[in-house]
């Protein structure tokens, strides 16, 4: 009934809400993705977005789809790898960034363990600019991290909006620095902190540095500044800082999978995981809690 074609185009464009931007991962026309999702549509009686010139949103059609189109994915892969007799194999070094620490990243990663046994998955997680040095380097294999700014390379997972957080009591004085808690050079949001900033003219004192999530969450839940940081990954317990405070706008943030320039038995491993990654995507940014 659903063409899995059809449901891999409805996962892109699901994950980077953007049609224009499902079509540059798929290697696809933007009208023959816009067809994809209307024949999807067409076959479940259901309209799965709601669009106009300025954006586009999953109906609530849509979100129930999410879950049943990953799911005929992976059991559509797991029959074609089993009556084609393809086994991937070899040692496959991974690189999560600090970001997802806190998502179902582990459930992506259970599932991939499950259909892959024979795979040796090594897992390191760093910050974004750290990893991004490692697989320049050759110490990794493939990567999801948020893309340095002009950074054409990788893979969009999906592209979010970067947003202040911090305790619901902190109050900001305008007069004074504003306090602010960062990952160590080279995080990408910390260099994003700093460059709004300067660029306002805007005072600015580090009360905390921290290169774990969870340091830089005690910080903020302790209300001793603020952090920059992906609007649909806040923390539990942390909340957006409110437009009044007048904090510059900080722009959008990629998260992209990158595999590396090194060929070989990691290759076909490497690109079973992005698949895996890709066709979950939504659940590295659906089910947080917290932001407002």
């Amino acid at each position: 009934m659903y063409d899995p074609t059809h449901l891999r185009t409805f996962l892109a464009v699901a994950q980077t809400l953007s049609f224009t931007q499902a079509a540059r991962r798929l290697g696809l026309r933007q009208s023959t993705v816009s067809q994809h999702v209307r024949r999807l549509e067409d076959a479940a009686g259901r309209q799965l977005f709601s669009r106009d010139t300025h954006s586009v949103q999953l109906t609530e059609d849509g979100e129930a789809m999410l879950g049943f189109a990953r799911r005929l994915l992976e059991v559509h892969e797991q029959a074609t790898a089993f009556f084609t007799g393809t086994r991937v194999r070899g040692r496959l070094r991974f690189g999560a960034s600090e970001d997802f620490v806190l998502t179902r990243l582990p459930e992506i990663l259970e599932g991939f363990r499950h259909d892959h046994p024979e795979v040796d998955l090594e897992l390191t997680v760093e910050l974004s600019g750290t990893l991004h040095e490692q697989l320049a380097a050759g110490k990794l294999d493939l990567v999801l991290a948020k893309r340095r700014p002009q950074d054409p390379r990788g893979e969009l997972v999906w592209r979010d909006d970067l947003v202040w957080i911090g305790s619901e009591h902190l109050r900001l004085e305008p007069e004074r620095p504003v306090p602010l808690i960062v990952y160590p050079p080279p995080g990408i949001t910390r260099a994003r902190a700093l460059e709004v900033l300067e660029e306002q003219e805007r005072d600015w004192r580090i009360v905390c540095t921290s290169g774990s999530l969870n340091g830089l969450i005690a910080a903020a839940r302790a209300g001793l500044g603020v952090m920059a940081h992906s609007r649909r990954l806040i923390p539990p317990g942390l909340f957006r800082v409110p437009d009044r405070s007048g904090l510059p706008e900080l722009g959008k943030v990629d998260f992209v999978l990158v595999q590396g320039r090194r060929r070989g038995a990691a290759e076909g491993a490497a690109n079973a995981l992005a698949a895996a990654v890709l066709a979950g995507g939504d659940r590295l940014h659906r089910g947080q809690r917290g932001g407002r």
